[in-house]
């Protein structure tokens, strides 16, 4: 039994099948990188997972307990937390007030920890607004990970930024998962990125699985090199 896993997910709008029979299995510690062409469906398979939009058909289990029906909110105080595409920082606030405030509403003490782990000692009295977007990045991502949260659901979390700062973003996801064992889907453009850091990867085309395995037996996938990678893989 895995620790978190949805299975036969599907999402409807109409006649268009936004997501039709998708499966995912994560264990404790695991990366697991979803990628594929615009349109795929990688965004809304977050937003199934995290309970934001409501499934057509499938299942979702935590830890062998089945939480379909249970809301964002729900899942985010039981150990599902995600981060999303635009970061959710307040641009008025101090990273420490953030920090407290999200902390505060979870029952956490872990802040000095996650501090710590994303390197944002220097700025924690800096208002979000006056920071640079890479360190608001990572900002959003220590707002994902208060609380400890047992999965963590990551959109995108390197958008809008150059490739050092991702790449430093990327080590931190991938050091993060490894060492405190929490089990994440990082939904990500950065292709690079994801094959350096994920332990497994999944690629969506049109809402389906078009393939499943580990970084290098993906990479040399021929359907994903056709649809997807190209010339670049």
């Amino acid at each position: 039994m895995s620790l978190f896993e949805a299975s036969g997910i599907c999402v409807r709008y109409g006649a268009v099948r936004a997501l039709d029979d998708v499966h995912i299995a994560l264990e404790p510690g695991v990366l697991h990188g979803v990628i594929g062409p615009n349109g795929a469906g990688k965004s809304t398979f977050i937003d199934a997972l995290s309970g934001r939009v409501r499934l057509s058909s499938g299942r979702v289990t935590l830890d062998g307990r089945d939480i379909t029906a249970r809301s964002a909110g729900w899942r985010r105080h039981h150990g599902v937390s995600r981060s999303f595409q635009k970061t959710s920082v307040f641009a008025s606030m101090t990273v420490r007030a953030q920090l407290d405030l999200v902390a505060h509403r979870n029952r956490a003490d872990d802040v000095p920890a996650i501090v710590e782990a994303l390197e944002l000692e220097l700025v924690l009295d800096r208002v979000c607004g006056e920071i640079a977007y890479g360190t608001q990045r990572s900002v959003d991502l220590a707002l994902a990970l208060i609380g400890g949260p047992q999965v963590v659901l990551l959109d995108e979390p390197c958008a809008g930024l150059v490739a050092d700062e991702s790449v430093r973003l990327l080590d931190h996801v991938r050091d993060i998962c490894r060492r405190h064992k929490v089990a994440a889907i990082l939904v990500e453009h950065d292709v690079d990125g994801v094959f350096r850091v994920c332990d497994e990867i999944t690629v969506l085309n049109l809402g389906t699985v078009l393939a499943r395995g580990a970084p290098a037996e993906v990479r040399g996938d021929e359907a994903v090199i056709r649809a997807y990678l190209g010339s670049a893989a």
